[in-house]
């Protein structure tokens, strides 16, 4: 396997450097698309649908909200008598940080998660996968079918008193960029070894997300499932 070029800490500075100048690059226009998506146009919701809050109670749409203005709603792959677990969605979840909602609320936001199956099935997997993100169910309404929702997807919601707003909608790659696994391993030099990426010959690259299991499923508590 041929590893990056061993060089003098000058000559290095200099690369880095280079590359610096198209990070910053990419920074600035991040900042000019968030701008943009700042005055997306939005869409109104009906506010009839009803879910299953985490502790099995009924709440309506305005209540997801928990008393904040904005709310970003991760959809998560769990339909009703799905006996599989998305490696996706789970995945994505463990990266979420236990103290996040702590952030967000001091900008007046809540983040939640939300599947199609009952409350009946969604709590043994969050108690399995010991995630405490609010987890709500809209089992029995239409609600991801009314948003268009197929697979998974992030929405994100405004309230405006009692109504309530659709401001923007993501998946797929969209949601990628969200993950501190990814963005991490995008920083090293094997990156996400996974075979659409851009990489060196010989060097370790395996089917996409082929490599990716619930947090309980690798060799051991680490994630290490290497020699």
């Amino acid at each position: 396997m041929l590893l990056p070029a061993v060089v003098t800490p000058a000559e290095w500075q200099s690369a880095r450097d280079a590359l610096l100048v198209k990070e910053k690059e990419l920074t600035r226009a991040l900042d000019r698309l968030a701008a943009e998506r700042r005055r997306l146009p939005m869409v109104r919701l009906g506010t009839q649908y009803r879910f299953a809050a985490p502790d099995g109670t009924e709440v309506g749409l305005t209540d997801l909200f928990a008393g904040r203005r904005q709310l970003v709603v991760y959809h998560f792959m769990l339909a009703p008598g799905q006996d599989w677990l998305c490696t996706g969605c789970s995945t994505f979840t463990d990266n979420l940080a236990p103290h996040a909602q702590a952030h967000l609320a001091a900008r007046d936001t809540r983040f939640i998660l939300m599947a199609r199956a009952p409350q009946s099935e969604i709590e043994p997997v969050r108690r399995r996968m010991e995630w405490t993100v609010p987890w709500y169910s809209s089992h029995g309404n239409d609600f991801h079918a009314d948003l268009g929702i197929e697979g998974f997807a992030l929405s994100v919601l405004l309230r405006d008193g009692d109504e309530v707003f659709r401001t923007y909608a993501t998946t797929g790659r969209g949601v990628d960029r969200l993950r501190l696994d990814f963005n991490l391993l995008d920083l090293t030099p094997f990156g996400r070894q996974e075979a659409w990426e851009d990489s060196p010959p010989g060097w370790p690259q395996t089917e996409t997300m082929g490599w990716l299991r619930p947090h309980d499923e690798y060799d051991d508590e680490d994630g290490d499932h290497h020699a």
